[in-house]
């Protein structure tokens, strides 16, 4: 028996439709061929997180400085390859 692969955002678009209350739970599963209790495990798992979507990532000062660094380097890296290469056509 060949299983489906539901995407993130199939399984939050038929949360959100189970959510919305416009259509029975048991309609919902039927129309898109699942079970309810997969239903229940994507609701749990869909508001457990569902504060995530809100959150700012904040990077660390630490990770600021790690950034810029490899930013500096590569730049520098950029531009000791363009004087070596100047510098073999001018061999």
């Amino acid at each position: 028996m060949k299983y489906r692969q539901w995407t993130s955002k199939q399984k939050s678009q038929i949360v959100l439709e189970g959510l919305s209350g416009q259509i029975d739970i048991t309609k919902l599963c039927q129309k898109y061929q699942i079970s309810q209790t997969q239903y229940y495990k994507w609701r749990d798992a869909f508001l457990a997180n569902c504060h995530q979507s809100f959150e700012i990532k904040k990077q660390s000062q630490k990770e600021q400085y790690l950034e810029n660094k490899v930013h500096k380097l590569t730049k520098i890296i950029g531009d000791l390859t363009i004087e070596l290469k100047k510098s073999e056509y001018e061999l």
